[in-house]
C-alpha cells in the first residue's frame, strides 16, 4: 500500500469541506464547523481549513452573509494568522502590518467568542514571530524554576478553555524555537518534559518530547553522521512508551493528528520496539507525513526518499508483529 499525504487524514467530512473551500465554497465549512463540538476537533479542523481559505477570499465571503457568525470571526481570526505565518517565512514587506491585523482580528474573536480556545491559540502562534519578546505577554514570568519567560498568560488562556489542547503547546515550542535570546534545546526539553508531566492520559501533550528528540538529531545533522544510538537509548524508550500507553491506547487514532502518529511510529521502530510501533502503523492506515521520516535520509528535503523510509519501517514492524503472533 503506497503511503499519501492529506492533511484531513481519516476525517472525511474535513476532506470534503476542503474539496468545497478550494473551489470558493464555503457553506460546507460552514456546516462542518457548526456540527463540531469538541475543542480538540475544532482546533485541528479550524487550522486545516484556514490553510486552505489563506489563499482566497471564501472566509471574507462567509462574513459578508453571515457577519454575526462567531464561527466566521475565529476562522477570519485563523486566515489572518496563516497569512502573516507565511509572510514571515517568505520575508514580505508586509509582514508587520500583516501581524497587526491578526493580532487586531484575534483579540476580536477572543472577545465575541469567550469560549473558544482557537483566538488565544492564534495569539500564541503570533508570539514566535516577536523573537526579541518586546511585548509584555511575550515574556511572561514562567510557571517553574526550569522554564523560560514567554507567552504563559496565553497558554494558561486556552488551557482554560480546552486544557493540554495539543496545538497550544505546539505553539508554545515554536516559541521556544524561534526565541532570539535563546531557542535553545535545553529550553524545549524542559519544556516539553514540564508538559508531558502533567498532562493526563488520552493527551498528545504525551507526544511532545518525540518532537524535540527528532529536532535534536536534525540539528546534529545526524543522517549525516549516522548516530542511530540516538533512537535507542534509554530515555527514548521511554518517552516512546509514555506516549503509546498514554496517549495512544486511551484515544481513538482516527481523530489524532497524522503527525503525531508518524512521530510515535518513527520512536518505536527507532528504538526497536517493532511490535508495538506495528500497531501505530495500522492504524495510519494509508496516511504518512513527510517529517520525521525525512530527516532520517541523507537528503532531508527529499520527500521520496521520507517516503521510501516509511515504507521500510512500516514492513520491518508489520512482519515483527506478525511473528510474534504466529
Amino acid at each position: 500500500m503506497i503511503p499519501v499525504y492529506h492533511p484531513a487524514g481519516h476525517d472525511s467530512e474535513l476532506r470534503t469541506a476542503m474539496q468545497d473551500l478550494r473551489t470558493g465554497r464555503w457553506l460546507s465549512m460552514r456546516n462542518l464547523l457548526a456540527a463540531t463540538s469538541d475543542w480538540g476537533v475544532w482546533t485541528q479542523r479550524t487550522q486545516v481549513l484556514a490553510a486552505v481559505a489563506a489563499g482566497s477570499d471564501a472566509v471574507q465571503a462567509w462574513r459578508s452573509e453571515e457577519p454575526r457568525s462567531l464561527a466566521a470571526t475565529v476562522m477570519h481570526g485563523r486566515v489572518t494568522v496563516e497569512r502573516v505565518l507565511r509572510a514571515h517565512r517568505e520575508g514580505h514587506r508586509r509582514t508587520k502590518e500583516l501581524w497587526h491585523e491578526a493580532w487586531e482580528a484575534c483579540r476580536i474573536a477572543a472577545h465575541q467568542s469567550p469560549d473558544d480556545p482557537v483566538p488565544w491559540v492564534c495569539l500564541l502562534a503570533l508570539a514566535q514571530l516577536d523573537e526579541n519578546q518586546r511585548m509584555d505577554e511575550h515574556r511572561a514570568v514562567p510557571p517553574g524554576p526550569m522554564l523560560f519567560p514567554g507567552p504563559w498568560g496565553l497558554l494558561a488562556e486556552a488551557d482554560k478553555r480546552d486544557p493540554y489542547n495539543r496545538e497550544a503547546y505546539h505553539r508554545m515550542l515554536q516559541f521556544v524555537y524561534a526565541r532570539r535570546s535563546g531557542g535553545q534545546l535545553s529550553e524545549a526539553f524542559n519544556f516539553v518534559q514540564w508538559a508531558a508531566t502533567s498532562a493526563p492520559g488520552g493527551s498528545a501533550v504525551l507526544a511532545l518530547p518525540l518532537y524535540v528528540r527528532v529536532e535534536r538529531y536534525r540539528r546534529d545533522k545526524g543522517h549525516e553522521r549516522a548516530l542511530d544510538l540516538h533512537w535507542v537509548t534509554d530515555d527514548a524508550a521511554r518517552e516512546s512508551l509514555r506516549a503509546l500507553h498514554g496517549w495512544f491506547d486511551e484515544v481513538d487514532p482516527a481523530r489524532c493528528s497524522l503527525l503525531d502518529l508518524n512521530h510515535l511510529a518513527h520512536a518505536l521502530w527507532g528504538s526497536d520496539q517493532f511490535a508495538d510501533a506495528a500497531r501505530v502503523f495500522t492504524a495510519l492506515g494509508p496516511y504518512y507525513t513527510s517529517p520525521p521520516w525525512s530527516y532520517r535520509t541523507q537528503s532531508p528535503g527529499d520527500t521520496g526518499l521520507a517516503q521510501e523510509l516509511f515504507l521500510r519501517a512500516r514492513s520491518r514492524c508489520l512482519a515483527a508483529a506478525g511473528d510474534a503472533d504466529g
